[in-house]
This record gives C-alpha cells, structure tokens and sequence, in this order.
C-alpha cells in the first residue's frame, strides 16, 4: 500500500481508503456489529490505514463501532469524521436528507460528542459535512483554525453532496486551503472533480481531493449489471434502469485498462483517479472481504500512463461514443442546478 498526505497538514493516508458509511446503517446492506468491525480489521489487514466516517451515518453507531475496531492501533491508522447534520434533533426519514446546523456552538458540541464515540481526545481530520457556502461563515472557519491550533484536529475537510456539484462549496473550501475536500468522482463522472482540478490548478491551493463513489455505484467494479435485482434499501436502488444500461456499454470501452489481466476493471478505476496528484486517498464502498482484497491491492498494480488516461479523458469527451440519455438528469439538482449551468458544465453528465 503507498501513502499520499492531506494538504500541507502532514496527515498520511494510505492511496485507499476505507468509507466507513457502510459501517453502522444498512444503507449498503446489513450486518451485525462484530461484523463491521471485522471488516475494518480485516481492511487494516489488507493496509489500509484512512478510516472515514461521520457522526450522522446510523446516528453515530458508525463512530462507535470505527473506535471499537481501531482500538489497539490508533497510532497506526488515520480517523477523519463528518460533523454538521443535526440527528439529535430530528428524526431520519428513510434515505431523506436531515436538516444542516452549521453554528459554532452546535459544531462544538458535535465535535465532543464525535470524539466520546470514538473513544479519542484528538482526531486526525474533521469535515464539514455538506455544508452549504452561505454556512460557512467567519466563526466556523475561526473554530476550525482553533481546534487545530489547540491539537485537537491535525487537518480540516469539507465533505461535499448528497447530490453532485456543490461548485461554490468545493470552491471556497479550495481557495481557504481546507487540506482536503472529498467529492463523488470517476471515470465516468468527471465533470465536477476535473472543475476542482481546475480551481486547484488556478490558485496554487494545497488541498487535496478525496474521490468517493469511484466505481460509480456498481458499474466499474462490475458488481452492478442492467439485468442486476437490487434490494430495495440498497441505496443504489435510486438510480434509473436507463443509467446502468448506458453505463454497461460505456464500460466495454474501457477494457483497454485491463491491460490483459495485470489490473481488474475495479483496480483501473482506483488508478484513474490516483493518477491525479491532486487525489490523496480514494474511499471505495466496501461490502465484502472480497472486495478489500482487491481494492486494497489497486495501490499496487501498474499506475496508468499518460497514454491510457489520454484515451478515456477522449472517450469521456465524446461521450464514450453513446447518444442517449441516461435517465439521471432528474436526480442532479446541486443548488438547482444553477451553480453547474453557471460553470458552463453539462448537467447531464454530472451524476449524483
């Protein structure tokens, strides 16, 4: 496994990571307690050492069982959570999205609340969780910079969604040198993680992206096929007959990164998005052994050359070669779609 590190913050994380949103609710399939934690363990195993999860994922079960399974190599791994969903005050509806409380003394208290479950006095990274821009106000960004001053925190992140987007979001988190921002990002999403490259690239900023969703929901890692049965909680489910169709077959194109069996499909697309400097760890879904075996190996097989990636970033332009709509155009709402028209990007390949 390499290591990258976050921004300037001299956070290390391994080049994959493990998204512990699978960990602690059953929107991506149900197991019990002992096995999420064995999972994680068996993930640190594989060398994995970036663990990501967030306060709100099953109303903190996912910290708990995180700091149960991490107990005994806390100085071996890096822990990053989300705070900034208030759960304590409203109920969850189904897959709904909870209301937002970006106060100060709301984000104190959550914080504290985030450390007790993970049974931590400090933590390595901490992320806004889909803040909006108006949120992030002065005395957010004041209490950021106090608890990294105080070492509480050793790097600060802005977790950007549910839906894809949030332009002025990624933005701002880029141009205040956040040390991270994490994104929904692959080959066949690109246009909001290649606009970020851009403003990266435009201000000399440091920070680093953290692509989550790689395999765009099932489809580069082939578990996702059009004729696939999925459950009705699994949270894929959401997504159009029409957008797994039109992903098979751009799917085909790609094959070329195979490279006659030196990397899976899954691997090639870990190593799409690695390619980018910018990229610090990439954050897979993880549901089973079989898939930290071979996603965890993706840091190791062949990184793609120049030649490979000029040929998907080609086939991604001319839309992998498919004329038709993908159904998804409904589901991408990122403020309206307004901050995506206004940047000039083409909403209907921007997927959520």
């Amino acid at each position: 496994m390499n290591h990258r590190t976050l921004g300037t913050s001299g956070v290390e994380v391994s080049e994959i990571g493990f998204g512990a949103w699978v960990v602690g609710s059953d929107w991506w399939g149900d197991r019990t307690d002992e096995e999420a934690i064995e999972m994680v363990q068996y993930a640190i195993d594989q060398g994995i050492t970036y663990f990501d999860t967030g306060d709100v994922y099953g109303h903190g079960a996912s910290e708990k069982l995180i700091g149960r399974a991490l107990e005994g190599v806390r100085d071996e791994v890096t822990v990053a959570t989300k705070i900034g969903y208030d759960f304590y005050n409203n109920p969850q509806a189904g897959h709904g999205e909870l209301p937002k409380e970006m106060d100060r003394d709301y984000l104190e208290e959550a914080f504290e609340r985030s450390l007790d479950r993970l049974g931590l006095e400090r933590i390595d990274v901490l992320q806004l969780h889909n803040a909006n821009v108006d949120e992030v106000d002065a005395e957010v960004l004041a209490l950021l910079d106090d608890l990294k001053s105080a070492g509480r925190i050793d790097a600060v992140g802005w977790a950007l969604g549910p839906s894809i987007g949030w332009l002025a979001e990624g933005d701002m988190a880029i141009e205040e040198e956040f040390d991270s921002v994490q994104l929904v990002w692959n080959a066949f999403e690109q246009e909001v993680g290649n606009h970020f490259l851009e403003t990266i690239e435009r201000t000399g900023s440091t920070t680093s992206l953290i692509p989550r969703v790689p395999h765009s929901s099932g489809l580069l890692n082939e578990q996702v096929r059009p004729e696939t049965e999925l459950d009705e909680g699994d949270h894929r489910a959401y997504r159009p007959d029409e957008w797994y169709e039109t992903g098979w077959e751009k799917l085909e194109t790609l094959r070329f990164l195979e490279r006659d069996g030196e990397r899976t499909m899954a691997q090639a697309a870990l190593q799409w998005l690695l390619y980018h400097d910018s990229v610090a760890t990439v954050t897979p879904t993880f549901r089973t052994r079989e898939d930290i075996d071979e996603w965890a190996a993706a840091s190791d097989v062949p990184a793609l050359s120049d030649d490979e990636y000029d040929r998907v970033q080609a086939l991604y332009a001319d839309g992998f070669g498919i004329d038709r709509n993908d159904g998804m155009d409904a589901l991408r709402s990122s403020v309206g779609g307004e901050d995506i028209d206004a940047a000039g990007l083409d909403k209907l390949s921007a997927g959520s």
